[in-house]
């Protein structure tokens, strides 16, 4: 009898050992779940976190036409070559094709106005011009037009693209 309950007791310990070591199993698996789901959220905040940084560097790399008009031309030394007047579009694809700056003359008289082609432009984030790779001499040679006489057709502008974009070295 003395063996049965022996046997009785050691059974009784076994199951309640081997049940707070389950227990303790699945605090151990539901700390880990926890642990994981807290690496999950943290990795999806941090997704959401650097596509919204995208987000950001993506508009600072657009503008508005009414902030680039008026801003200053320079050349790569700094010196002035004057400034956005006008941006001309291209209806079909919406793209910027020129920028119209003007140079030369005196608080606006004598101005000569100079369809740019947009890729000739560098934008100077920092110094917040654009750069154009001309001297002040050869942009004096650049085709041009005055205020008056402006290219008023599509087919004097493409008729203008070839030698504007060979003038300026780009390609259309």
């Amino acid at each position: 009898m003395k063996n049965l309950i022996s046997l009785v007791a050691v059974s009784f310990l076994s199951a309640a050992f081997v049940g707070t070591a389950g227990a303790t199993d699945v605090q151990k698996k539901q700390q880990e779940v926890i642990e994981k789901q807290r690496e999950l959220k943290d990795a999806r905040h941090q997704e959401a976190v650097e596509r919204s940084l995208e987000a950001n560097q993506t508009m600072q790399q657009v503008s508005r036409a009414s902030k680039i008009i008026g801003t200053d031309v320079k050349n790569p030394k700094g010196d002035n070559l004057g400034d956005v007047k006008e941006l001309v579009l291209d209806p079909e694809s919406g793209q910027v094709v020129y920028a119209v700056v003007s140079f030369g003359g005196v608080l606006g008289v004598g101005d000569k106005l100079f369809a740019v082609p947009w890729k000739a432009l560098q934008w100077s984030r920092d110094k917040e011009y654009y750069v154009l790779d001309m001297d002040k001499n050869t942009l004096k040679k650049a085709p041009g037009f005055d205020k008056k006489h402006w290219p008023d057709s599509s087919s004097k502008w493409d008729q203008q693209r070839g030698e504007l974009n060979q003038f300026y070295h780009v390609s259309p």
